[in-house]
């Protein structure tokens, strides 16, 4: 844990007592705060009173004598309308901020020289954070790796010379971190996501923007939308350094992908800097752009090229994100269930030209009328949970499919028909375009159940 001091000597209020929330109470008061915490759900509220945090109603709290509000990133801070406690905190002059902003002002007072990479964009994030931090440790560095990807943030090791950090950082979690300075700032992507939280995607993307915008030393910039490509110039013209990043086309100065090489160009003159080929955990555009972003980061933190290359061959990926999961003969499992919307399956399916494809879940608004371009790759779809029926309307005359209802059955189905194809290598890709929350409680588990079925095909070698 990161002890937080400071705030030692003054009260805090903490609302939302998950595991980061109740890791922010805690490191504070290890730091010397005073910490008074709350949340909607009595059962939290216990835990954190059994874990030896003073609970008290915020309704109830004499805000002028509260020097910040610590909110859980998931509590609604703007829209569609701000939690109660944010309201009161805002009516009484109470900064509001969340465990990235505590992490961030430690790190500036303990005034060591922990490098901080900061990733966040609506894809990819989780591989990049993840690709930085193998990166960085097989060139011997001691990086910590934490944020949204899964461990909260003060939970990592305290602040020592030498020592770096790699954080995912949600739209959330920026939106309550207004000193969030980065070493190196990667901004990958901007699509439609989390309109919920923040109203419009103009709202969306200027606050992901927020994260480059205060970095140090260099802003990676991928340039493939027009949201961060404004950005990219934005920053420019502000005298920041931004390093551009495309896998669509060649760029004057930047990094870009050619085939399966990453390029990096300089004035016009490009060199290849690191070679794709072969890295099953890496493959497709959107990884493409994911190592890109992650090499212009440690080439910006020092590393050499021999290194980034030895690292990127020896990268495992990431669970649920274009895992591959098995092989029965020429037939290959792969496990996409992150792709809880169109747009990321949309990578997944342009990735393979051979594909059994197993879709559905709670929908998301628009469905997968966006993903007709790869309906050609698709030899037929298996449709599970609620979304099955209306993705079936939108493939209907274009793609052969199936409504199976559940996954067991999907994975039964699509393991049998790639098997019987006699394609080359068919793939069965679990990339459902939508939510989990219909039958499972969140993509993790749904990933884990595909897996367990898979292995359980008869015949399936699982691939380390």
């Amino acid at each position: 844990m990161i002890p937080i001091t400071t705030f030692v000597g003054q009260r805090v209020a903490v609302f939302g007592l998950g595991s980061s929330g109740l890791l922010s109470a805690q490191a504070l008061m290890q730091g010397g705060a005073e910490v008074i915490a709350f949340d909607d759900n009595e059962k939290s509220v216990a835990a954190a009173q059994a874990a030896g945090v003073t609970t008290q109603n915020l309704r109830e709290l004499d805000w002028s004598k509260i020097a910040a509000l610590v909110l859980a990133p998931g509590v609604p801070l703007t829209h569609p309308t701000p939690h109660w406690s944010a309201t009161l905190a805002t009516k009484a002059g109470v900064e509001i901020i969340g465990d990235i902003e505590l992490f961030c002002l430690q790190r500036a007072m303990a005034g060591a020289a922990c490098p901080l990479v900061a990733i966040t964009g609506t894809n990819g994030k989780s591989t990049t954070t993840a690709l930085i931090t193998h990166l960085l440790k097989s060139a011997g560095i001691d990086a910590q790796m934490g944020g949204n990807i899964g461990v909260p943030v003060l939970r990592l090791a305290p602040f020592a010379p030498g020592r770096a950090y790699v954080l995912e950082v949600s739209s959330y979690q920026i939106d309550l971190a207004p000193s969030l300075k980065p070493t190196v700032g990667i901004l990958l992507n901007v699509s439609e996501d989390h309109l919920d939280r923040h109203g419009t995607i103009e709202n969306y993307a200027a606050i992901k923007t927020l994260l480059v915008a205060g970095a140090e030393q260099t802003a990676v910039i991928g340039v493939d939308d027009r949201y961060t490509r404004a950005a990219a110039e934005r920053l420019e013209r502000a005298g920041r350094q931004v390093v551009r990043v495309s896998v669509e086309a060649p760029l004057r100065d930047g990094y870009y992908a050619e085939g399966s090489r990453i390029m990096r160009s300089v004035a016009g003159k490009a060199h290849p800097v690191a070679q794709l080929a072969g890295i099953g955990s890496l493959r497709g555009a959107h990884n493409a752009q994911n190592a890109a972003c992650a090499v212009a980061a440690c080439v910006a933190l020092g590393l050499d090229l021999a290194q980034i290359q030895k690292g990127l061959v020896s990268f495992p990926g990431l669970a649920h994100r274009m895992q591959q999961i098995g092989r029965k003969g020429n037939v290959l499992f792969v496990n996409d269930s992150k792709a809880t919307n169109a747009d990321s399956a949309a990578k997944a399916l342009a990735s393979f030209p051979n594909i059994f494809w197993i879709a559905g879940g709670k929908p998301k608004t628009g469905g997968i009328t966006s993903l007709a371009e790869f309906f050609p790759r698709i030899r037929k779809a298996f449709l599970i949970g609620e979304a099955a029926a209306d993705f079936a309307s939108t493939l209907e005359g274009k793609v052969p499919y199936e409504i199976d209802g559940v996954l067991s059955a999907a994975v039964d189905a699509a393991a049998r028909d790639a098997e019987a194809s006699g394609l080359k290598e068919p793939v069965v890709l679990l990339s459902p375009a939508c939510a989990s929350f219909d039958q499972y409680p969140n993509f993790e588990v749904r990933g884990k159940a595909f897996t367990d079925l898979v292995l359980a095909v008869p015949g399936v070698a699982p691939i380390a």
